[in-house]
C-alpha cells in the first residue's frame, strides 16, 4: 500500500515539476527515467540491499530496501505519465477560459485537472498492477511475502504445479478486476480532448 500512495502522490508531484520546468529538471528527469527503465527491478534491489548498504555502512530489514525501490520505480512511472499528460494537453483549452474570464485557478480545477486526470488514469492502473506483482522480486532479498510462502508450502507438500497456479490464480483474482476496470476507463474516457 505505501509503495502505491507514495508512487501515486510523489509521481504526480515530480511529474508536474519535470514538465514544469522543461529544461534543468525535465531533462535530469528524462535521464533518470531512462536510467531505472533500463535497469530491471531485481537488479536494484540487490544493489539497494547488499553493495549499497554495505557502502553507507547501515544495515536495514529487507523489507525496508524493497518499499524504497519498488516505490522510486513507481514514483518515475507515474511521473512520466503525468509528465506527459500535461506536455500533451492541448493549449486552446486554456485560451478558451482565458476568453470566457476564467482566472487562471478556476481553469486548473474546473478545466485542466479534469481532462488530464480523465487521460492519466486508465494508464496508472495498471502501472500500480506491475507494482503489486513486483513485489515477487522482493522474496529474493528475504522479504517475507505471498511467493516466499508458496516455496515454503511447496518444500512441505511438493506440488508446485497446484501450490503455483493457485498463487497465479490469486493474483489473477487481484489483478484481473483492476486491469479490466482500466480497460474500461480508456475505451470511456481516453480520447483526443480537441475532439470534444
Amino acid at each position: 500500500m505505501f509503495v502505491w500512495s507514495s508512487g501515486i502522490v510523489f509521481g504526480v508531484v515530480v511529474g508536474a515539476l519535470a514538465a514544469r520546468s522543461k529544461k534543468s529538471l525535465g531533462n535530469l528527469f528524462v535521464a533518470l527515467s531512462f536510467f531505472l527503465g533500463a535497469i530491471p527491478v531485481l537488479v536494484l534491489l540487490y544493489w539497494v540491499y547488499y553493495p549499497l548498504q554495505m557502502i553507507l555502512n547501515v544495515n536495514l530489514p529487507p523489507i525496508f530496501s524493497a518499499i524504497f525501490v519498488i516505490s522510486v520505480v513507481n514514483i518515475f512511472a507515474v511521473a512520466n505519465i503525468v509528465r506527459t499528460g500535461l506536455l500533451d494537453f492541448p493549449q486552446q483549452y486554456e485560451v478558451a477560459a482565458r476568453v470566457c474570464g476564467l482566472k487562471p485557478r478556476e481553469t486548473l480545477l474546473r478545466i485542466k485537472l479534469p481532462l488530464i486526470a480523465r487521460q492519466i488514469i486508465p494508464s496508472l492502473l495498471p502501472i500500480q498492477i506491475v507494482m503489486l506483482q513486483t513485489t515477487l522480486f522482493a522474496s529474493l532479498i528475504s522479504v517475507e511475502e505471498i511467493f516466499r510462502v508458496a516455496q515454503r508450502v511447496n518444500s512441505v507438500v511438493y506440488k508446485p504445479v497446484e501450490i503455483y497456479s493457485a498463487l497465479g490464480i490469486f493474483f489473477l483474482l487481484i489483478c484481473l478486476p483492476v486491469n479490466l476496470f482500466a480497460y474500461y476507463l480508456k475505451q470511456k474516457y481516453t480520447r483526443d480532448p480537441s475532439e470534444s
